[in-house]
């Protein structure tokens, strides 16, 4: 892809509307100080000081804090808990300019929180230690399911793609459960003019109708063999959800599939220490935006990747990229020496 045509693309962002439906997490940074650790007197054991931190929107919180850095309009629809994480998780996304008032809150559920708490080092840096997860591990009750169906046939109206994260890995547990992914099917075939987009760890295989970003692994398991060649995988992929088939294999680039050609974007080179927590999500983003001005498919893929390698470069929290980081990203592959590459899984 030429700058020019970069660009053109990302100029464009700000005229689209994105509903990003999904697992909305909760991340949330505690960061300690190794210097100030105590001895609990009732146990005997470390006491560590938290002297930071951070709340950040993760999983489909990260893919819309992407599309609002990329100047894409976004709206949320999700379930939040009606506890302290809830507030801080739709606070935040408030705060990044992403709509919220298709958010539907529920007191009989967790808010989804993976909390990671970070050790201090010296230079400013930040080490992740054992990380806490919160989740909903019993079925989402009917009423629930039905609920985030209403507001999602009222929020596909106005947008030009939907974005859908299926994050939580426990079989109806999470936000996109059996009904909702047969709503999006139906969706998909009445507004076919709509980028309907997929990012699921377990379930992959189990949509149709929509666009899907598997990883090798997730590719592999949905179609049940494993060792299969790039083209063997989109094509049986393919052959399941009927609509084109991204495949990331992290450092080896993106595979496109459109049911007929093959077209591989290559990764993007990076040096120095990286962290590819929320990449995936932030490729996802990259995509979904440019598909929906018009971008190929495998324009899109390029931009999906020169988003994950800014996002990659930020250290110890949920990064983004801004239009110009993107440029300046493309810039860069041409400009300076790299020692490696990488493409988001």
């Amino acid at each position: 892809m030429e700058k020019k045509r970069l660009k053109e693309i990302l100029e464009r962002f700000s005229g689209i509307r994105m509903l990003v439906l999904g697992d909305y997490f909760l991340d949330e940074y505690l960061v300690t100080d190794p210097e100030l650790t105590e001895i609990s007197i009732e146990t005997g054991l470390e006491a560590r000081q938290v002297v930071a931190v951070r709340n950040s929107p993760g999983a489909a919180g990260t893919v819309c804090s992407n599309l609002a850095a990329l100047g894409v309009t976004a709206e949320a629809l999700g379930i939040a808990g009606e506890d302290g994480n809830g507030y801080e998780l739709v606070k935040g996304l408030a705060i990044r300019g992403i709509g919220t008032r298709y958010m539907v809150r529920a007191p009989s559920r967790f808010t989804p929180t993976y909390t990671k708490p970070m050790k201090r080092l010296s230079g400013g840096r930040e080490e992740e230690m054992e990380r806490i997860d919160i989740k909903n591990r019993v079925a989402t009750p009917p009423d629930l399911q039905n609920e985030v169906i209403e507001r999602l046939r009222e929020a596909v109206e106005s947008a030009n793609g939907i974005i859908i994260g299926d994050q939580i890995e426990e079989e109806e547990s999470g936000v996109v459960t059996l009904l909702v992914r047969e709503e999006l099917s139906r969706l998909a075939c009445r507004y076919p003019e709509k980028v309907f987009f997929v990012d699921s760890r377990a379930r992959i295989g189990k949509f149709a109708d929509v666009m899907v970003k598997p990883n090798e692994r997730e590719a592999s398991e949905a179609v049940g063999i494993h060792g299969l060649t790039e083209r063997e995988l989109l094509e049986m992929l393919y052959a399941r959800v009927r609509r084109p088939v991204f495949l990331t294999r992290g450092e080896r680039g993106i595979w496109v599939f459109d049911g007929h050609t093959v077209e591989h974007s290559p990764a993007v080179p990076v040096s120095g220490p990286i962290d590819i927590v929320g990449a995936g999500d932030s490729a996802t983003a990259g995509i979904v935006a440019a598909l929906c001005v018009g971008a190929s498919l495998k324009e899109a893929a390029d931009v999906g990747n020169l988003v994950a390698s800014v996002t990659i470069r930020k250290l110890g929290t949920t990064g983004t990229a801004s239009q110009e980081e993107v440029l300046q990203a493309f810039e860069s592959v041409f400009s300076e020496p790299r020692t490696q590459r990488f493409s988001a899984e």
